[in-house]
């Protein structure tokens, strides 16, 4: 009967992540049915009477929803400190800053770009920021005869760094992996230097080797933006002050946004400050919305996985998943880090968080299982096609997102690999 249901489950995984790849059943609505059909396929029960009895009412939908509760706040709060840095015009300056320091040569301003929009990423990412910071900085480095093509990538690569180190998303490893904030934020760096060092690679080369254009670009709008008034100069550190309490004074992430909204508040003395705060908030919600509710099916598929009676059926297949050494750590996360795009196996905002909490439950180090996983998430979120801001990228620079994905993935999976080597030395 295992046997069965095990097939099963494998066969609903496949399913569920074809039809996703296809876009035939978008993630938000494929995670909670796949949790509520591993469950079912399990033999848990619908509902109960005993509150001891694992259910999928009460256990699957109802406290798996909530599960994911310190990821959902992080998302919230950073979402509204992003549009609070917008709003005051923190971000804008700091854009125009780093444009006029590196002039209008095509090297150092990819590079300074990537600087500087890995660190407004950090405080905030999304879709919303990334358009906000992609149609100013992407024509200024088109006109200065960067490509296109590689100034959209600079802007998927500082995205990359950013949200590895955003304080928005470190709850989702502290929710999935039940590690506290000071080990997920103590082993950042191990994840970000690699994807650092293989993005500034990846631009010199592009720009040296394979040509530049001629610096033309129509954009009437990033040249309006360009031209509003900075704020004062000291408002500028804003953007890192929530990483730096996280990070180094290790405040928790609500507090610490929080803090950092107050400062900017401070620093930039926007005309409405309360309007600024209560419209940001507002729009910081709308901005994360999607996110959320792809936070809910995560929870719900990890209380379905994590049911005695679905970790018993699986746990053949989680135990030959194991790497036992650290040969096989670096190579299992490293070559299969692509299964991260297309909302697959690896992917964090997908199966990943499922599959990976399995494997720590199963006995795999719980930071050796976190670092892979956020990896291979930088794999997912600078190559994937399935991505929002992958798709907006290639749609105004006027390229194919697929083309994207060829020019990046191979250097994303060289950086995922160095950085396995460099974890499985520390953690094994």
């Amino acid at each position: 009967m295992e046997t069965l249901q095990l097939v099963l489950i494998l066969l609903t995984f496949v399913v569920m992540v074809g039809l996703m790849m296809a876009r035939k059943l978008p993630t938000i609505l494929a995670l909670p049915v796949m949790a509520i059909l591993i469950a079912v396929i399990a033999g848990i029960p619908l509902m109960s009477d005993d509150p001891e009895t694992f259910s999928v009412t009460a256990n699957v939908l109802e406290a798996g929803a909530m599960r994911m509760s310190t990821a959902i706040a992080g998302l919230v709060f950073g979402s509204w400190f992003g549009k609070v840095l917008s709003k005051v015009g923190v971000t804008k300056t700091i854009i125009k800053k780093a444009a006029e320091l590196a002039g209008d040569r095509p090297l150092p301003i990819a590079l300074a770009f990537l600087a500087v929009c890995s660190i407004i990423f950090a405080a905030s990412n999304g879709l919303g920021m990334v358009i906000l910071v992609g149609t100013i900085i992407i024509p200024i480095m088109i006109s200065a005869g960067v490509s296109p093509l590689v100034s959209g990538i600079v802007l998927l690569l500082s995205n990359g760094i950013g949200v590895t180190f955003s304080v928005g998303t470190l709850g989702v490893y502290i929710d999935v992996l039940g590690l506290p904030l000071d080990t997920v934020t103590g082993y950042s760096w191990l994840c970000g230097i690699p994807l650092i060092a293989v993005a500034v690679a990846m631009i010199v080369y592009f720009i040296k080797f394979e040509g530049k254009t001629r610096k033309a670009w129509m954009m009437p709008n990033a040249s309006s933006s360009m031209s509003e008034r900075n704020v004062r100069t000291i408002a500028l550190v804003s953007p890192i002050l929530p990483v730096l309490l996280v990070f180094i004074l290790k405040v928790p992430l609500v507090p610490s946004v929080i803090a950092g909204i107050i400062i900017t508040l401070i620093l930039s003395t926007p005309k409405n400050p309360i309007h600024v705060c209560s419209s940001a908030f507002v729009e910081g919600i709308q901005e994360v919305a999607g996110a959320m509710a792809l936070m809910i099916g995560i929870g719900m598929l990890l209380n379905a996985v994590m049911a005695p009676e679905v970790a018993t059926i699986l746990q053949p297949v989680i135990n030959a998943l194991i790497p036992t050494n650290p040969i096989m750590y670096v190579l299992v996360f490293g070559l299969l880090s692509p299964l991260a795009i297309y909302r697959g196996p690896l992917n964090v905002w997908g199966l990943g968080s499922g599959i990976i909490a399995l494997l720590a439950a199963a006995g795999m180090n719980p930071i050796a299982a976190m670092v892979a996983l956020r990896l291979d998430s930088n794999v997912q979120a600078v190559c994937d096609p399935t991505n929002s801001q992958n798709v907006w990228v290639a749609d105004f620079v006027k390229v194919d997102v697929n083309e994207i994905l060829k020019k990046t993935l191979l250097w994303l999976v060289v950086s995922t690999i160095l950085g396995l080597v460099v974890a499985a030395m520390v953690v094994y």
